[in-house]
């Protein structure tokens, strides 16, 4: 699982219709801010800053909404609460949502997939002794985390707690892009990291997007229509011996350097992403067929 450190920020392009020839250049409207404690952008093609102006103000609050959900650096969000308590009554349905898929993620991975792993995360980040690090391994286990009738439950109070920072990402981006749909904008690109198509552009083609190594170089492109794809890359941030911050909860380091997935959902994109570095190449087939339309886009 990783902790949220890649540079992350939103853009939107709405296509628009083609202007008659001679016309003025179609106007631009742009927004910068953050989103889940990262910089963030809004670039709505097509749109003038009037026009915008509702839009923006909706991605904001929901931006706002969303954060107060699964933002761990949020004393007051909901993730934060079950981790400091062990019991968060009446959790949002955003986080139910994503709680369930981590479980199917979970189960489709034999155990790579672990959002509790969240305390050897902190352990290794802070260069814990070799015994602290051995203490905060033991209390990591899906099986700690049990939704019940109305509540999320941790087994461990102040010894568990969880990172959805492998998966929220994507599950933001999906909100926003159903928040922009609900605006009537069909042609949209929204890139928050993860990156969710759709529509395609105002002359009918497919969205391009550039898929980057570990390096950050571009390695290669490909084409989105009603579509996500997410790129995860375990060396990304280092924590302590050179461990890469994408940790495997059954021990071991990450099995691959980087990995890209497409999806109809950039929350299913996200989660594989992060969790098929932890999986071997020949096991990969098995996993994605577990989520219906998903495909592996690259794989260093």
């Amino acid at each position: 699982m990783t902790q949220l450190s890649r540079r992350r920020f939103l853009t939107i392009s709405a296509a628009c219709a083609a202007l008659p020839t001679g016309a003025l250049a179609a106007p631009v409207a742009r927004w910068r801010g953050t989103a889940m404690g990262a910089g963030a952008s809004l670039r709505l093609e097509g749109l003038n800053e009037a026009q915008a102006a509702p839009i923006i103000a909706a991605v904001e609050a929901e931006l706002e909404r969303l954060e107060l959900i699964f933002s761990l650096y949020r004393p007051a969000s909901q993730l934060s609460r079950l981790n400091r308590d062990g019991r968060l009554n009446d959790p949002a349905p955003e986080l139910l949502d994503v709680l369930s898929l981590c479980a199917s993620l979970h189960a489709a991975t034999g155990g790579a997939f672990d959002p509790s792993v969240q305390p050897l995360w902190l352990a290794l980040a802070r260069g814990d002794t070799a015994d602290e690090v051995a203490r905060a391994k033991a209390a990591v286990g899906w099986h700690g985390v049990r939704v019940v009738t109305g509540a999320v439950v941790l087994s461990q109070p102040g010894l568990s707690g969880l990172t959805l920072n492998g998966i929220a990402q994507g599950a933001v981006t999906d909100r926003i892009s159903g928040l922009l749909r609900s605006h009537g904008l069909t042609d949209v690109l929204v890139d928050m990291g993860e990156i969710a198509a759709l529509g395609g552009h105002a002359d009918g083609s497919d969205w391009r997007v550039g898929l980057a190594g570990p390096d950050g170089t571009m390695r290669q492109r490909i084409t989105l229509r009603d579509r996500a794809v997410a790129t995860s890359a375990p060396a990304a941030t280092v924590l302590a011996e050179a461990q890469g911050h994408i940790l495997d909860p059954r021990g071991g380091n990450a099995l691959h350097r980087a990995v890209s997935v497409s999806a109809p959902s950039a929350a299913v994109a996200d989660g594989l992403s992060t969790a098929l570095c932890l999986v071997p190449k020949n096991r990969i087939g098995s996993v994605l067929s577990r989520f219906p339309r998903s495909k592996l886009e690259m794989l260093i």
